[in-house]
């Protein structure tokens, strides 16, 4: 798609997950590699016992990690996490948030909520969003992306996973 028609350019906010996964620092990196493989995600933030954001871990670190001298499964996010979580505004430029990806040299930034001294994610843009973008044919390609995206109500999400933990409570275990 070409926003080069449009009057007003397409915002961060247009494209951006809302909602990010976290992990607690104590985290596995093989369980962290297998959240990001099985959400198809470019990273994830660790999170503090307060709630704090407290660093991130992208597929580049979990490479290092793999590569470095040593067993990777015995380390954890909190080991190999990045203390600096990029971040960028909401209300940019897609074309200045992709250049800024690569004047930062990262693949992710996040979209962080500040609130009574605690700061934590908030929603998402990757290089998986913009290359979305390029590659969309028509505005409907789009639709479950940005702000305005059709999402489950938190409740509603909380109600579906608690009923169905308790069907699976309830159903006899099958072997």
């Amino acid at each position: 798609m070409n926003d080069e028609s449009d009057s007003s350019p397409r915002l961060v906010r247009d494209l951006m997950t809302v909602g990010v996964l976290g992990c607690p620092p104590e985290t596995p990196i093989a369980e962290v590699a297998r959240l990001l493989l099985e959400r198809d995600l470019e990273g994830l933030v660790v999170m503090d016992e307060m709630g704090n954001a407290a660093g991130v871990i992208t597929q580049d670190e979990l490479v290092r990690a793999y590569a470095a001298p040593g067993d990777p499964a015995s380390l954890t996010a909190g080991d190999v996490m990045r203390p600096d979580i990029p971040e960028v505004p909401t209300d940019i430029p897609l074309k200045a948030a992709a250049q800024l990806m690569g004047d930062r040299g990262v693949r992710i930034f996040f979209m962080m909520h500040h609130d009574k001294g605690i700061a934590w994610p908030a929603a998402i843009l990757s290089y998986r969003h913009l290359l979305r973008h390029l590659a969309a044919e028509e505005e409907d390609d789009l639709r479950d992306m940005g702000i305005q995206a059709e999402r489950e109500a938190p409740l509603e999400a909380f109600f579906k996973r608690r009923d169905t933990a308790r069907q699976q409570n309830l159903q006899p275990d099958q072997e």
